[in-house]
């Protein structure tokens, strides 16, 4: 597979959600940052910088992803942490991968667990197709085709994003 510059992609994503909401993040009325744990959630962190959103939640999608049964909690995984109201408030919901869909559906469900969002629009730095659910984002940093026995994985250096590609492992 060749290069995926996912600074280029991150460049676009923030471009785009800058272009929705003008100067609004930092307002009382601005959309909250929701990352979704892990790249998902570095990405939020990042944004929210960007855009002087202050502050951005973590959500963790352990609890309600349908093979829980088979997978467990992640050791890794910390807690969903929400440093703000969710109810009638707009969510961005950011990740680094759009795929089956699988994992937006589960974070779509934590994010419940704690109130009633007013509306939740997904962001993504790369979608790679392959939906298994009626799932689609607003914001996309770029798309990428990956083979079906692979995974499109985040990883970070310092501030600075990259992907690489592993065997898939179900």
């Amino acid at each position: 597979m060749s290069c995926i510059d996912a600074e280029a992609f991150y460049r676009v994503l923030l471009a785009q959600i800058r272009d929705a909401y003008g100067s609004q993040f930092g307002t009382p009325d601005a959309p909250a940052l929701a990352g979704i744990h892990s790249g998902g959630a570095w990405l939020a962190e990042r944004l929210a910088l960007d855009l002087g959103a202050g502050s951005f939640g973590v959500v963790n999608v352990a609890l309600h992803r349908d093979d829980y049964a088979k997978k467990g909690l992640h050791s890794q995984a910390s807690p969903t942490s929400l440093p703000f109201d969710v109810n009638a408030r707009r969510i961005v919901l950011v990740d680094d991968v759009l795929y089956t869909g699988r994992t937006v559906r589960a974070a779509i469900n934590e994010l419940y667990d704690f109130g009633r969002p007013a509306a939740v629009e997904l962001a993504v730095l790369a979608e790679r197709g392959g939906r298994e659910l009626p799932i689609a984002a607003r914001f996309i940093g770029g798309h990428v085709e990956v083979a079906d026995d692979a995974t499109l994985v985040l990883t970070r250096e310092g501030e600075r994003f990259t992907f690489r590609t592993e065997p898939r492992s179900d």
